[in-house]
């Protein structure tokens, strides 16, 4: 047999190392390293005398068949992962815990399974009665899904093997699975990727669909080393905060589909639910008539989507401002903060910034810059913004306003769900013809929509006297360009 040899491989990136030591030297991350014996089962004499199998060799010209796809009855799923599972793809599904992985996967399964087709859940985590138990509260207790509670890697591939193949195979999850090839822990670097091996293997061979659950860090990053994102057809996100009942499935690889839709479900007593129409649900609860919101027409993958930012800017009694934002990225922020102290004599130096996106969801595109400038003005000078208008464009750091991608499918969902003005680019306006429907106020440089905002403004009824006034006079004055300022005095 082969000598053991160990080595201390990173929990976190999958690096090996001879020695000991606190902080990985490949990720940065510190007190990951854990010992693993990287020597497999197999003598060495018998892999070296292994002789290879001869395959045949085809040539470029031919036909190439479309990968046939399987839907799942799920419109947002299917939407997510371009139109259906592909036969013989493998899929990682990734989220914070309790966010609704299984729940997802158990009404994916017994869909299919109604339909006709073989669906297999495998749980490594759960009983079959802990399973069962799920199934009858979402009631789907008659679907004819086969269930299992294993964690052995050949003992599964036995058993999927005998009789029809599956269609769909899902494996909760995939840090539980263990294989007898490797002698490491169920869970680590070395177990995870051999068992992931395993099961990749397989589908191809068998061209079954199979789902992989897998744990997310405290960072929100799918747990496990990064090889096994690269050795899987497609990453999902299950995306959404504990207090709200939006979820949202993002696709962050796709070799078989795009990478930037979005399906949106709500979490009830019955599962979740589609949304077909997630503007509607992100406004439902939108409070009209109060500074510091506004709303933003973006673009997620084809489908437009409305959703409402909500900016507080408040006086700070520390030495450094506090910056939050939820939803959004944190370096956008910094950046428009910048470009309106800068470009606009918006000081906000003495101010407390808060930023959110309702409903949880999470924007990536920079066309909310616009929206998000707007909010934070009408905080800061207390002046409520039109409760029929939407904003969308990209803020430059010379101060002027860029345009966007997809403006006419921005302005027909926002004339769809009633709303009658538009704040886009001015560069912008030629892509939209007359029959938007709306009342389109185009800008050239975020100048000319603070002055416009900060025209509105009005002293907030604090009570604190003089000084309160006083204060909120200033934070007028400040959110008031320093071009207009010089010409008033």
């Amino acid at each position: 047999m082969a000598k053991s040899t160990l080595s201390f491989v990173c929990q976190n990136c999958g690096a090996a190392y001879n020695r000991w030591q606190g902080k990985c030297e490949s990720c940065g991350e510190w007190n990951t390293l854990a010992e693993e014996d990287t020597t497999g089962s197999v003598p060495v004499s018998i892999r070296s005398k292994r002789r290879g199998r001869t395959f045949a060799l085809e040539s470029l010209t031919g036909k190439s068949n479309d990968a046939p796809r399987l839907s799942s009855g799920m419109t947002e799923l299917d939407r997510v992962t371009g139109g259906g599972f592909v036969r013989g793809s493998v899929l990682l599904v990734g989220g914070d815990p309790g966010i609704g992985k299984s729940t997802l996967l158990t009404q994916a399964t017994s869909m299919l399974a109604r339909a006709g087709h073989r669906a297999v859940y495998i749980s490594g985590e759960e009983a079959v009665a802990q399973v069962r138990l799920r199934a009858e509260r979402l009631g789907l207790a008659d679907a004819p899904v086969q269930l299992a509670a294993e964690t052995s890697v050949e003992d599964i591939v036995s058993t999927l093997s005998e009789g029809a193949v599956p269609r769909l195979i899902v494996i909760d999850s995939i840090q539980t699975m263990w294989t007898d090839t490797v002698e490491s822990a169920p869970g680590t670097v070395t177990q995870v990727r051999a068992s992931a091996q395993a099961l990749i293997r397989f589908a191809k061979k068998t061209g079954a669909a199979i789902i992989l659950v897998g744990h997310v860090t405290k960072d929100g990053q799918i747990a496990g080393p990064r090889v096994v994102e690269h050795m899987v057809d497609a990453v999902l996100s299950f995306e959404g905060e504990g207090s709200q009942h939006f979820r949202i499935l993002r696709a962050m690889k796709n070799r078989f589909g795009p990478t930037d839709e979005i399906g949106v479900f709500e979490m009830t007593g019955l599962g979740l639910r589609e949304v077909s129409n997630p503007s509607e649900l992100f406004l439902s609860e939108r409070d009209l008539g109060s500074p510091g919101t506004a709303v933003f027409a973006g673009i997620e993958g084809t489908r437009p989507v409305l959703v409402e930012l909500q900016a507080l800017v408040a006086p700070t009694t520390l030495g450094t401002p506090r910056r939050a934002v939820v939803g959004w990225d944190p370096s956008r922020l910094s950046m428009v903060l910048a470009v309106l102290e800068a470009h606009c004599g918006v000081k906000l130096s003495g101010y407390d910034v808060y930023l959110n996106v309702a409903g949880g969801l999470r924007i990536q595109e920079p066309a909310a810059d616009l929206a998000a400038a707007a909010a934070l003005v009408s905080s800061l000078v207390n002046a409520p913004l039109p409760t029929d208008a939407v904003y969308f464009g990209e803020i430059s750091l010379s101060g002027a306003v860029r345009p966007v991608a997809q403006t006419s499918a921005r302005l027909k969902e926002a004339a769809k769900l009633g709303f009658g003005r538009a704040v886009l680019p001015e560069s912008a306006r030629g892509e939209v013809g007359g029959d938007s429907g709306l009342a389109l106020n185009s800008i050239g440089g975020l100048t000319s929509l603070v002055a416009e905002i900060a025209a509105r403004g009005s002293p907030r009824n604090t009570g604190g006297g003089n000084r309160d006034a006083s204060r909120e006079g200033a934070a007028e004055k400040n959110a008031t360009p320093a071009r207009f300022r010089r010409e008033n005095s």
